[in-house]
């Protein structure tokens, strides 16, 4: 691998709808917060220089003590009222060396290593990385009142998820025109897509949840218990 500057924007400013607004990346998970497990793999990596965390400006205003005690390996910046401003006000706080840029949900706690080191060695050849897995279950599409209209063709669909690399140049462009035009985009590569930029899918796996739902939790325990790669822990304490 090369030798870029690498820095990690992690949006975590979300009200968690649908789990009645609770603040997803300071649950806890088998004694620690989501966000602590989520922060693991990236300040243990030897590649990365930099961690952005948005948060809602509450909490980024007074970070909780496990957080604020990892400053300055972590920066925390304010979010904003949408994922993609949360991800450009992080990118805007990265040191000006960072020339490649992950981008990572605050509730996806379950993230491995070679998954960051495949988008890092994408984004260092000047494309960008999306980390997902082929589509398993059937596609359908469906009207406003919840009614089928057809079933999609699923060859070559794939779910994407974060890690997502991108050289910092491109992802700071895309994010340009998209604020300066209103656009909007589910994840920063439909908007990197939109410049022409190469972007490989990174195999990963429904194992590399967002914590959405109640039950996501449980999965996610169940999976630490069985065993993930050991890095050292952020946190010990939940707030």
């Amino acid at each position: 691998m090369g030798d870029a500057s690498v820095g990690v924007v992690i949006p975590a400013a979300g009200l968690g709808s649908r789990m009645g607004g609770a603040r997803k990346p300071f649950l806890g998970l088998l004694g620690r917060p989501v966000l602590a497990w989520t922060l693991d793999p990236f300040l243990a990596h030897p590649r990365v220089r930099s961690v952005t965390v948005a948060l809602a400006s509450a909490d980024a205003a007074t970070p909780p003590t496990w957080l604020a005690e990892l400053l300055p390996h972590v920066k925390v910046v304010a979010g904003g009222d949408t994922r993609m401003r949360s991800v450009a006000n992080g990118l805007a706080s990265l040191p000006a060396e960072v020339s490649v840029v992950l981008v990572h949900d605050g509730a996806r706690p379950l993230v491995r290593t070679e998954w960051i080191d495949a988008c890092i060695e994408a984004a260092e050849g000047g494309a960008g990385a999306v980390v997902g897995y082929p589509a398993v279950d059937s596609m359908k599409r469906v009207d406003a009142e919840g009614f089928i209209i057809h079933t999609e063709d699923r060859t070559g669909l794939w779910q994407v998820q974060t890690p997502q690399g991108f050289p910092r140049s491109v992802l700071e462009e895309a994010y340009r025109l998209a604020l300066e035009s209103g656009d909007t985009a589910t994840d920063d590569a439909q908007l990197v897509e939109r410049l022409g930029c190469p972007i490989r899918l990174v195999p990963g796996g429904s194992e590399n949840l967002k914590i959405t739902y109640s039950s996501d939790l449980a999965f996610a325990e169940a999976a630490l218990k069985q065993g993930r790669e050991p890095t050292p822990p952020a946190s010990d304490a939940v707030p």
